[in-house]
């Protein structure tokens, strides 16, 4: 424990001072590259990396109980030169350690990829159409997390909840609409689900449960398509839905309270064998209700940040992969608090989160209880993470890490 601690000083000090060292000015209206006189034609560029040092509690005798990691690194770009329409590219890696790295950066986890191409075209002023590898997601707010602003660690990971199934990295190849009616906000997609997930290679057996393979199995004609929407209302500050990413904490810039509910269906999408080997699909149907809520608390430079969710999946008899997704219900929530400060710049928010999951194929529950801080020495554009996290799946051990979490954004 006190090699832990001295490392996660050592950590937090050396990256501090890379950060102040670069003397990063304050973002503004960040890259932006204005094309005419008003600004109307422009494109823009996001840039943004997260580096992880991670202490697991429970590891095989011949592994580290510390490592470090790259956890995302990002590139960004959006442009319009006209109001009528806009093309986005995004792409990065993600999660890149020590195992996965290769000699000459060629291998399949040192390539970058795209994680979005979708061009969109406006319908008014409120309402648009696209297409292409998109992020209009259905389900919930967390589903459409942007990864710039997570107030936790990083996302809960059952919210993201067709990553490698039915899509790449939670994003799927297809055509969405999205807009606003009022104070109501609409996000709907048709999309293709892909051909070679996280089951590629395997197959149902015997009627015991089923497997995700609907579109591989079946064909493209009975379980290709899924289709997806998520709605919420804004009951106080309006939120922008001009990009697809939802915010995870205004640390008390806006004061925004929203309720959503939102769905995930694909027919067929998953795969059952009966006894005699003969392959039917099952409807694979998500559903959430949440809720969001952020707001300063009088005018002491203190914020709440909160949000809770109800989720239940369905992705067929007795579904279950890799402890992440499983046939059954989750209930999971957050709450921080920014401690009032003096210094406008530099803010401290502690934090706390939990999930509980029903598991349908080991008639048992899943735990997650996580509890941190951040500390943001320019907003979200610079800021260091700390969190301590317990997970526990059915009769099996808990598992704890701990985690300090460098970022920075421009």
């Amino acid at each position: 424990m006190k090699k832990l601690l001295l490392l996660l000083f050592l950590g937090s000090f050396l990256i501090s001072h890379s950060i102040f060292s670069q003397g990063s000015p304050d973002y503004t209206g960040g890259l932006k590259v204005k094309l005419n006189e008003d600004g109307s034609k422009y494109f823009r560029i996001i840039s943004w990396a997260q580096f992880w040092a991670r202490y697991t509690d429970d590891v095989p005798d011949d592994k580290s109980n510390t490592d470090f990691s790259i956890r995302r690194a990002r590139i960004l770009m959006y442009s319009q030169i006209s109001k009528d329409f806009l093309i986005l590219t995004h792409f990065g890696l993600n999660s890149l350690n020590a195992d996965n790295m290769s000699p000459v950066g060629k291998d399949e986890s040192s390539q970058l990829f795209f994680h979005g191409v979708w061009g969109q075209y406006s319908l008014g002023s409120n309402h648009a159409i696209g297409g292409g590898l998109h992020y209009w997601n259905g389900i919930s707010r967390l589903n459409n997390q942007s990864t710039l602003n997570i107030m936790t660690l990083d996302n809960n990971r059952q919210s993201w909840a067709t990553i490698g199934l039915s899509d790449q990295f939670a994003r799927h190849i297809g055509i969405y609409a999205k807009g606003t009616f009022g104070k109501l906000q609409y996000r709907v997609s048709v999309n293709e689900s892909i051909t070679n997930n996280l089951q590629e290679e395997t197959d149902p057996v015997n009627d015991r449960s089923a497997v995700y393979a609907g579109r591989r199995l079946l064909g493209s004609k009975d379980a290709g398509k899924n289709f997806a929407g998520y709605f919420d209302y804004n009951f106080m500050d309006q939120e922008s839905n001009f990009l697809p990413y939802k915010v995870g904490s205004y640390l008390g810039g806006k004061k925004v309270f929203n309720v959503g509910a939102g769905f995930f269906y694909h027919p067929k999408g998953s795969v059952i064998a009966s006894e005699n080997g003969v392959l039917k699909g099952e409807d694979v149907a998500i559903f959430a209700i949440d809720a969001f809520y952020d707001a300063p608390l009088g005018e002491n430079g203190s914020s709440i940040t909160a949000y809770a969710t109800y989720q239940n999946n369905d992705y067929g008899k007795n579904y279950t992969l890799g402890q992440t997704y499983e046939t059954g219900s989750m209930l999971y929530g957050h709450v921080g608090y920014v401690i009032p400060n003096d210094n406008k710049k530099t803010k401290f928010q502690p934090y706390v989160s939990f999930n509980n999951r029903s598991i349908d194929a080991i008639d048992d529950n899943a735990t997650t209880f996580g509890v941190g801080a951040n500390a943001y020495f320019n907003g979200h554009n610079s800021k260091l993470t700390l969190e301590y996290l317990n997970t526990k799946y059915g009769g099996n051990d808990a598992q704890s890490f701990i985690t300090l979490q460098a970022m920075i954004y421009l």
